[in-house]
């Protein structure tokens, strides 16, 4: 019966530093902090909605267009439209500056677009906001960011 009391005593003793093994032999250490990538983030997420003011308009569509370090996201034209950020330095009321030639009718149907993100590594926050669809159009239908 001594002998039971100890082999069973010892088996249980092993079992448990086995265990004790296995749980601290898993740890991880983290490295230094590496980069994730040499570009400044790029990364906007464009909306369309319904309503006079971004903070209560509807959303109706919505994408994401990631320009760096190669363009993407669920925008229909990402490389166009980096290219046209880009070019505008990242400042989406430059490309609805000017004014569509395009006629429209008077009829108040407010349409906001909005962008938010960062654009090289800066935050961008943007909105704009139209009396109807028609005028929207005829702003942004040069623009291939606004296209979507």
């Amino acid at each position: 019966m001594r002998y039971l009391r100890k082999t069973l005593g010892a088996i249980a003793v092993a079992t448990g530093l086995a265990c004790v093994g296995t749980a601290t032999s898993g740890i991880a250490y983290a490295g230094a902090a590496q980069p994730a990538s040499l570009y400044p983030p790029s990364a906007l997420v464009l909306t369309l909605g319904k309503g006079e003011a971004a903070a209560t308009a509807t959303v109706q569509r919505a994408v994401t267009l990631d320009c760096a370090p190669v363009p993407g996201g669920s925008h229909p034209s990402p490389a166009a439209a980096c290219e046209e950020l880009t070019a505008a330095n990242g400042d989406l009321g430059r490309l609805t500056a000017l004014p569509g030639n395009r006629p429209c009718t008077r009829e108040w149907d407010p349409v906001t677009v909005t962008g938010h993100g960062v654009w090289q590594g800066k935050r961008v926050s943007w909105s704009a906001t139209y009396a109807n669809t028609c005028e929207m159009r005829t702003r942004v239908a040069e623009s291939a960011v606004l296209s979507f």
